[in-house]
């Protein structure tokens, strides 16, 4: 299993970013997919998930109304489209997946929301 993150950045407060995972090595479309994020100091969080079957969202209240999470079962991969990003949405974001019981995790990428 593979998670490989991309789209990460410096933006600046109420700018927008669009995170990617690409995913491989596990049947893709079966999967619940996760995004999380870990800001310094703080513990990780479920920031967004995706259901494989119809394609149900999950959001934690923080992000609700700003974030959403899509899939793309063709290119096995991921989306966090992030819109009106405030300075707390500064961390990593994670991708993961709980795949016959184990979770994998890619490596993150930065997003940093700063004037």
């Amino acid at each position: 299993v593979q998670l490989v993150e991309s789209g990460g950045g410096l933006v600046q407060p109420g700018g927008s970013l669009r995170l990617s995972c690409a995913a491989s090595g596990f049947t893709f479309s079966w999967s619940v997919m996760n995004w999380y994020r870990q800001a310094p100091g703080k513990e990780r969080e479920l920031v967004a998930r995706i259901y494989s079957a119809g394609g149900s969202t999950d959001y934690a209240d923080s992000v609700k109304g700003r974030f959403t999470i899509s899939r793309d079962n063709g290119k096995n991969t991921v989306y966090l489209q992030m819109n009106s990003l405030k300075p707390e949405d500064t961390a990593m974001y994670y991708c993961n997946t709980p795949y016959y019981g184990r979770n994998y995790w890619g490596k993150g990428t930065l997003v940093t929301v700063s004037s």
